[in-house]
């Protein structure tokens, strides 16, 4: 019995989608998302509620619960869990971590990295260990428009060639970061 299950778990790793995966573990999830990890972190996987049209991008971590083990000298059956949803049309930057309790509004930008603590409202772009506030989506949208260069339906080969001959201006730059005298 023991070797069928391992056989069955790992046809499942190797042939089901993450998608597949996460509906299987009780993930509850809308339509056309894009997930590239394993995200949920724990036992747990049908605490989370996932919108549609979200994209959960390498590394990315949703948690249920965490901590207990540290209280269980004193109190041996201590668990404490918290609900995580994401709304519609969120993205999930590459390595950021989503706490227990948060709910992610619509239309939300995750940047790579962040530490997600607390709820975040719709149309934001929130960043950092912990995540803070940058901008609304609209002040996003409109402080990189001049940046779009409109590659989204063209396939990978042609897209390349088309960004390699396109002037740095058509890039995003960033600013040096601050020295102190």
């Amino acid at each position: 019995m023991r070797i069928w299950n391992r056989i069955i778990r790992l046809y499942k790793r190797c042939f089901w989608s993450l998608e597949k995966r996460a509906l299987h573990e009780g993930v509850i999830m809308g339509k056309q998302n894009r997930i590239e990890s394993y995200f949920w972190s724990s036992a747990e996987p049908y605490l989370i509620t996932i919108g549609s049209h979200c994209d959960l991008t390498e590394g990315s971590k949703i948690y249920t619960h965490g901590g207990a083990r540290v209280a269980r000298g004193e109190y041996p059956d201590f668990d404490v869990f918290g609900k995580v949803v994401l709304g519609n049309r969120v993205y999930v930057g590459s390595g950021a971590m989503i706490m227990p309790g948060v709910i992610i509004g619509d239309n939300v930008l995750i940047a790579a990295g962040s530490v997600v603590t607390k709820s975040i409202p719709s149309n934001v772009v929130v960043a950092g260990n912990p995540a803070k506030f940058v901008c609304t989506l609209d002040e996003y949208i409109k402080k990189n428009n001049c940046f779009n260069v409109g590659t989204k339906s063209l396939s990978p080969k042609d897209k390349k060639v088309f960004l390699l001959v396109q002037p740095d201006e058509k890039f995003v730059k960033k600013g040096y970061i601050q020295v102190p005298d």
